[in-house]
């Protein structure tokens, strides 16, 4: 894994046992899994901890926000789980995958660009919703 840069925050114990927990109970609720690259997980749990430690709640840290503070004072869109996770079942980060590694594409609007890029994927626990 990479090692921090100087001005990374580096996430505190406590966040990042509140967001690992998180992590695991919500792949339990939706059928997802880890990806198989351990690197892409440990890197969105990563800045996932650190966005708790800075602003209390854990904003997606795939994004780029001109104003972190100004998205979550206006916004849960990108708050994990994510508004497409939620209602697409499709997490753009990959924390949320197939066995395979691949984010759920068959509930996204089909103009939607995850559905572009990965064409369909289903989902291997349809039962279970996000």
């Amino acid at each position: 894994m990479n090692e921090p840069r100087a001005n990374d925050h580096i996430p505190s114990a406590q966040a990042l046992s509140r967001i690992r927990k998180y992590v695991e109970k919500y792949r339990e609720k939706t059928g997802t899994s880890a990806h198989p690259d351990p690197e892409v997980t440990e890197g969105v749990v990563l800045g996932l901890a650190a966005h708790i430690d800075e602003f209390g709640r854990p904003l997606c840290p795939c994004n780029f926000y001109p104003d972190k503070s100004a998205e979550l004072a206006t916004s849960r869109r990108w708050v994990c789980a994510c508004d497409e996770m939620k209602r697409y079942k499709y997490c753009h980060c990959l924390l949320f995958v197939t066995p395979e590694g691949l984010p759920v594409t068959e509930y996204l609007p089909e103009d939607h660009e995850g559905r572009e890029v990965y064409g369909l994927v289903k989902a291997p626990t349809p039962e279970q919703g996000p």
